[in-house]
């Protein structure tokens, strides 16, 4: 069945005629229409479609994602759609969705390939619509930023138990692509993962980067940035291995060792740290650590950056602490840059993050 939904030139309008409610939602399916994932969706999920069916199942998955924007949160909640067809078009009964559902979820490896492709195929067609405007098209870095987070379950949910914050629910890993200073980013993979799941495996880093979510140029040049559960052999050598060689930063623990050899950098070699504007932050240091800590087993050209800081008014001080300082580290294989940068760049991947969330 062709969708009738209308594809007019969306206007603005104060004089009362052809009002919907949640009509942030024409905004959506414009986009929908333009850069192509329901016709992607349509063709890619042609084989799971039932004989003599009525609703396309690619509409049907495109629905089910347009219903999250005005706050659904199950199969049901796509009755917001279903009661304006003039925004919507015709939009599949509760029954046909489970049915859908059901048979999808019964070849899940397939049906994931076939939507991720379609995914990457409308990503591909924004960028090309975007042009310069796109995010990188000016030539700046698509960064890409794996994380674990958690997410509360007040009841027992497949999967939901304790976590290690103690908390209980679920703890995927997911996985953004920055779109720089003016904007936020995009999700590019969500990793469903039980509440006591690891923030270190390296597995679920890499599932998460979501390379064939890029488009093909960005993807050659996007570096990776992670937090300390990142900053693993596994996962910093599956970035430099071949043929991807991406470039990275990558938190890293405070080891004893580290800290040893935190202490035997000089003083002429520490450099002004800067806070989140770009401006010299008063009693931080950041200084160039590679080569005192033992690196042996990790990438060639691994450079480790130290950051010394004075806690902040209010916090605790921890065990790691040294003479009322806060050290953190990171590595990365970075070349060009001064420390202070650097340093900055890595720590904003943690504000990227939160906003896209």
């Amino acid at each position: 069945m062709k969708n009738r939904a209308r594809s007019s030139k969306v206007t603005v309008s104060a004089d009362g005629r052809g009002l919907v409610s949640q009509a942030g939602a024409v905004l959506l399916r414009e986009t929908l229409r333009v850069t192509g994932p329901g016709r992607g969706l349509s063709a890619a999920l042609e084989p799971w479609r039932a004989p003599r069916a009525v609703h396309d199942p690619g509409k049907i998955v495109a629905d089910l994602a347009a219903a999250l924007a005005p706050g659904g949160d199950c199969l049901a909640d796509i009755a917001v759609l279903r009661e304006q067809p003039a925004l919507a078009g015709p939009v599949a009964s509760d029954p046909v969705v489970s049915r859908l559902v059901k048979t999808l979820a019964a070849d899940e490896p397939r049906v994931l390939a076939a939507i991720r492709a379609a995914r990457a195929a409308a990503r591909e067609r924004a960028r090309a619509l975007a042009a310069d405007a796109a995010p990188g098209g000016d030539g700046g870095p698509v960064i890409i930023d794996p994380d674990a987070t958690i997410v509360i379950a007040h009841s027992q949910k497949d999967q939901a138990c304790p976590a290690r914050k103690k908390t209980f629910g679920h703890h995927p890993m997911t996985g953004w692509a920055g779109h720089g200073q003016d904007g936020n980013g995009e999700p590019l993979a969500i990793v469903p993962r039980a509440g006591n799941a690891g923030p270190d495996t390296a597995a679920d880093h890499i599932e998460a980067a979501g390379l064939a979510q890029l488009p093909r140029q960005p993807r050659r040049t996007a570096p990776a940035r992670a937090d300390s559960g990142g900053g693993t052999h596994e996962f910093l050598s599956w970035l430099t291995a071949k043929p991807r060689r991406l470039r990275y930063c990558a938190g890293m623990t405070v080891t004893e060792p580290v800290a040893e050899a935190i202490g035997k950098v000089p003083a002429d070699g520490r450099a002004p740290a800067h806070d989140g504007d770009g401006q010299v932050r008063d009693g931080a240091r950041a200084a160039d650590n590679t080569g005192l800590p033992d690196t042996g087993g990790w990438p060639g050209g691994m450079r480790v950056i130290v950051r010394k800081q004075r806690p902040p008014p209010g916090a605790r001080l921890r065990l790691a602490d040294v003479d009322g300082h806060r050290f953190t580290c990171f590595a990365t294989d970075a070349t060009k840059g001064q420390l202070a940068d650097l340093e900055l760049r890595h720590r904003q991947r943690a504000a990227m993050t939160r906003s896209c969330r």
